[in-house]
């Protein structure tokens, strides 16, 4: 043997650290592909090094992992080549089967699946600290890695695609985006989680699901005495009444009950006075999702607006208050005893307003009736029995009983309601 031939030890030695090599090659390429997109766009802003080192990498994607690949293939190959070379001198002549027996095992243990499966648990561990050996060794392989990405980005046009970096698949939907607000729930407040989802939820309600029907309108008849106007200014819990004469279709306007004050000053009040303090009234269409009308209430400085249907006829109204307590819920701490349209009973069922929207009653008793159609209790109990009783009535709803305890013209009024599963419980 001749003495300038390397040692087994030194052989052991070389082929030890191109193992390590390829582990680091292999981890580097499994952490910086599994970065969380968003948290480092998040840590770059704060200026974090490691972030901002990593996010410059990934953005010639190409480049990196052409880097990548060039040093774990050199160092594999030369491991090869040194593994043959150290079985030649245990076995004293080639051993290729044996050798490519213990070097896959050896790299798939070493050099692959143990290094890519700690980068996946921990990308950031490795992606961050690894960046900086990347960046220098991209500069110092850049002409290599150029050629390569060259003829790489060839075939890549031959074979139909496009080798431009497209971002648009990183952008989320808003499903998507609903899936990243739930995984987080651990890390954030109920509330807060609550909100978030709500907010998600907007431009799938319309403003026909939240109005306030035109029956419950309180407003102002423009031809009643002047003193009933009056008295009903005065016992208004609202801070706009519509003005209308005779019927609400013929609304004048918009009261705002602030305007009153300067009317105090005269010494009759009278119908004049009111309408010179009325504004036009401003129409929306029923179809009008939440999250638009939002946007128009804030664009054009109004807290109120009319609902009309495709014929032009009046619906309802909506409020600025009533999107924002879709988004944060009821201004109340117990919403089933503090509403007036729920009394809870002691047997567990509840007494429920029948002009209650069903869309309320799923939300504050977390029930789930069906609201595709008709949008109040009354009028899906009507359309399930296609007429109006005219005594009490069971009606048994997918997953609830219903029992009409009142009817008066020609509406149901009053609805006692319970889940079919405490039913048969109690059975």
């Amino acid at each position: 043997m001749s003495s300038e031939e390397p040692s087994l030890s030194m052989l052991l030695l070389s082929f030890g650290l191109l193992i390590l090599a390829s582990a680091y090659f292999s981890s580097s390429e499994t952490g910086m592909m599994s970065l969380n997109r968003y948290r480092l766009k998040h840590l770059t802003r704060n200026k974090h090094p490691g972030a901002s080192r990593a996010s410059k990498l990934l953005e010639t994607p190409d480049k990196l992992i052409g880097v990548i690949l060039i040093g774990n293939n050199f160092v594999n190959f030369l491991a090869a080549a040194i593994a043959t070379t150290i079985a030649i001198k245990i076995f004293g002549e080639p051993a290729p089967l044996i050798t490519a027996v213990v070097l896959t095992l050896v790299v798939l243990i070493f050099a692959e699946v143990t290094p890519k499966t700690i980068a996946a648990l921990y990308p950031e561990k490795i992606a961050y600290p690894s960046s900086m050996v990347l960046i220098l060794l991209l500069k110092v392989l850049y002409p290599v890695v150029w050629v390569v990405n060259v003829v790489s980005n060839a075939l890549v046009r031959v074979l139909g695609f496009s080798s431009v970096s497209n971002d648009s698949h990183q952008q989320l939907s808003a499903e998507e985006l609903r899936t990243v607000v739930y995984e987080s729930s651990e890390r954030l407040p109920q509330r807060r989680l609550g909100m978030l989802l709500n907010i998600l939820d907007l431009e799938h309600v319309t403003v026909n699901d939240i109005l306030i029907p035109r029956n419950d309108i309180i407003g102002l008849d423009i031809e009643d005495d002047i003193d009933e106007i009056l008295r009903l200014i005065g016992s208004s819990q609202h801070t706009r009444m519509p003005v209308y004469r005779k019927d609400i279709n013929n609304l004048i306007g918009i009261l705002h009950l602030r305007s009153v004050g300067k009317l105090i000053r005269l010494e009759t009040v009278n119908k004049a006075a009111i309408l010179g303090e009325t504004v036009e009234p401003y129409y929306i269409p029923e179809s009008t999702p939440l999250h638009t009308q939002l946007t128009n209430f804030q664009r054009k400085k109004l807290r109120m607006a009319v609902v009309v249907d495709e014929y032009g006829a009046i619906k309802g109204l909506v409020t600025l208050e009533d999107i924002l307590e879709e988004i944060v819920g009821e201004f109340t701490t117990d919403l089933a005893d503090s509403s007036k349209d729920f009394h809870a009973q002691q047997d567990g069922s509840f007494l429920i307003d029948g002009s209650t929207s069903i869309r309320d009653i799923n939300r504050i008793l977390s029930w789930s009736l069906d609201n595709t159609g008709a949008k109040t209790l009354s009028g899906l109990l009507t359309e399930m029995l296609q007429s109006i009783p005219d005594s009490a009535v069971g009606i048994r709803l997918d997953g609830y009983y219903a029992e009409t305890v009142q009817v008066k013209g020609n509406v149901i009024r009053t609805v006692k309601m319970w889940p079919a599963e405490k039913a048969e419980d109690d059975e």
